[in-house]
């Protein structure tokens, strides 16, 4: 251990009681996990509060003043204290872990020191899904008061609502607002014949683009003319397509600036969005399916451009290959991770360009705020196609991945059959397909449900359910539509009659869902999704209740 290290454990040993950053533990032979992970959670964010540098764990020391070494033999052999490192990591928002492990041998025994970095400004250190903190001594969870100060850390000035001073509404593309007006028109359709008598500038406060007729950054990116980008300097209102074949070498590439609104269609223009035909299975693919889905490829576009970090002056990338894309904007990922987000059913609270995402979501480019990942993510189940890869790295890029093949038949075939299987379920077998390492929760619940075999590391999806076969035309029957295809025949269907009580949606639905599911499972199936459309706005109940509710679009 470094001299100086070996002051900070003097320095730290000498202090009068534990302070909220600080624990030591004696952990002479072994230490309960969760109880490191929850250590780890609470002295970070102590550590935040506290504005120091970093927080410790000791092992081998006692916890009473006057303090001594009493030696620790936690991990001492193989597989030893580093592998600890990667485990946590797996269990806590964004990855977070140790700076390192210091393991020191003095003459009264081996000492072990955690370093904690302090929790990230603005965002909680999560263990498990619950944000820890301390009350003196003690272990508990972080308080709803220390928990918002941590948060507040983030609540700087919203940069996309900043006004551009000499910025006027002729800096705005006329094209640009045209389409901005038919998107909301279709958001709104109630609005239309309205919309149409709204002069530019009325109808740019109404969308909430502009600011009582002065022009915001949100407004120059979306529907600036591109020699207006001078007033966003240093930020960079630009998307870069690049084209790459197998080894890696570019072999096209295109940059797109303002009107981000119009550019979006035109980077969509240069995708090749290929035929998928899938032959190792003839069973299992009877049909051809495009390599993405068209709403996933934009709505991940439109997701960059909103939640990307203008102060860091970059651009925000596609690069295409034969099988993927990968898009990448900067900025950390303010829920924390995929699971975090996926598991609560409430969107978060705090967006890192607010007024930018509300005008977005006026304008029809994104989903309900919060809602476009996780459907995202069912999009992609629900064509039994590997999900979403979200890389979130140190550096503050966010990079999403969308695969275009299947990688695993054993997933897919597992996909297409048990239509039963919780979204989280199906993201932990996605990591097994490719090869990554579970979390110990996620272990669990894919080992007890069968649907993994084989030892740690070397996880395979379960070849049980692949083992049945079917013919075409049981796969036909089987298989069932996409979910927005239903959505689209409700939506018809009530611009058509006005409005329908359940018996006829059921009616409507019920020989269209996948013949795999039983008649209840298959009412159950039109409930869930007559009610996931109340709660997008696309329909409301017009009168009555429960199973006797009629139906309207709103």
């Amino acid at each position: 251990m470094p001299e100086d290290l070996l002051a900070v454990l003097h320095d730290l040993m000498a202090l009068p009681t534990e302070t909220e950053w600080v624990e030591f533990k004696e952990a002479k032979v072994t230490f309960d996990f969760d109880e490191i992970g929850r250590y780890v959670s609470a002295l970070s964010n102590e550590a935040n509060l506290n504005r120091k540098t970093e927080g410790w764990l000791i092992f081998g020391v006692t916890d009473r003043p006057p303090r001594r070494i009493v030696g620790s033999h936690y991990r001492e052999t193989a597989p030893g204290i580093e592998r600890l490192k990667r485990e946590i990591s797996l269990e806590t928002n964004h990855g977070f872990t140790f700076v390192e492990i210091h393991e020191h041998q003095t003459p009264d025994g081996r000492v072990v020191m955690f370093r904690i970095p302090p929790a990230t400004r603005g965002i909680p250190t999560e263990w498990r899904g619950v944000v820890y903190g301390r009350v003196h001594e003690s272990l508990c969870t972080l308080s709803f008061e220390k928990s918002q100060r941590i948060r507040d850390q983030s609540a700087t000035l919203d940069w996309s609502a900043q006004v551009c001073e000499g910025a006027t509404i002729d800096d705005l593309d006329p094209e640009a607002i045209a389409f901005a007006r038919g998107q909301f028109k279709e958001k709104y359709p109630k609005l239309a014949e309205e919309v149409d008598s709204w002069g530019d500038g009325e109808f740019l406060n109404r969308a909430k683009l502009c600011v009582d007729g002065r022009i915001p950054n949100s407004a120059l990116l979306l529907l600036g003319k591109s020699e207006a980008e001078r007033y966003l300097s240093p930020a960079r209102s630009q998307i870069t397509w690049i084209l790459k074949d197998e080894g890696g070498v570019d072999k096209d590439y295109a940059h797109f600036g303002a009107p981000l609104i119009l550019t979006v269609g035109a980077v969509f223009g240069k995708i090749r969005n290929l035929t998928y035909r899938h032959i190792s299975d003839e069973t299992l693919f009877p049909l051809e399916i495009s390599q993405y889905d068209t709403w996933v490829i934009r709505e991940v576009l439109h997701n960059c451009i909103a939640h990307q970090d203008y102060s860091k002056s970059a651009r925000i990338s596609v690069v295409e290959r034969s099988d993927s894309l990968l898009f990448t904007n900067r900025g950390d990922f303010i829920p924390g991770s995929i699971e975090s987000l996926l598991s609560h059913d409430a969107p978060p609270d705090v967006y890192r360009n607010p007024f930018l995402a509300q005008a977005m979501v006026n304008l029809n480019m994104i989903d309900t705020i919060g809602s476009g990942i996780r459907r995202m993510f069912r999009l992609q189940r629900e064509r039994s196609f590997p999900l979403p890869d979200f890389d979130l790295d140190e550096a503050g890029r966010i990079s999403v991945k969308i695969t275009g093949k299947v990688i695993d038949p054993r997933y897919t075939r597992m996909l297409i059959r048990r239509k039963d299987l919780d979204l989280l379920d199906v993201l932990a077998l996605d990591k097994v397909q490719k090869g990554r390492a579970l979390s110990e929760s996620e272990f669990r619940s894919l080992k007890s449900k069968k649907l993994i075999e084989g030892r740690r590391p070397n996880l395979i999806v379960s070849a049980q359910v692949g083992a049945e076969t079917d013919t075409r035309a049981e796969y036909i029957r089987k298989r069932s539509f996409d979910k927005q295809h239903f959505k689209d025949m409700v939506v018809s269907y009530l611009s058509e009659y006005h409005t329908a009580d359940r018996k006829e949606l059921d009616k409507l639905l019920m020989d269209k869902v996948s013949d795999a599911l039983t008649d209840k499972q298959k009412r159950i199936f039109i409930r869930d999704l007559l009610q996931e459309m109340r709660r997008e706005g696309l329909i409301r109940v017009k009168e009555g209740t429960t199973i006797n509710a009629r139906w309207e679009l709103t």
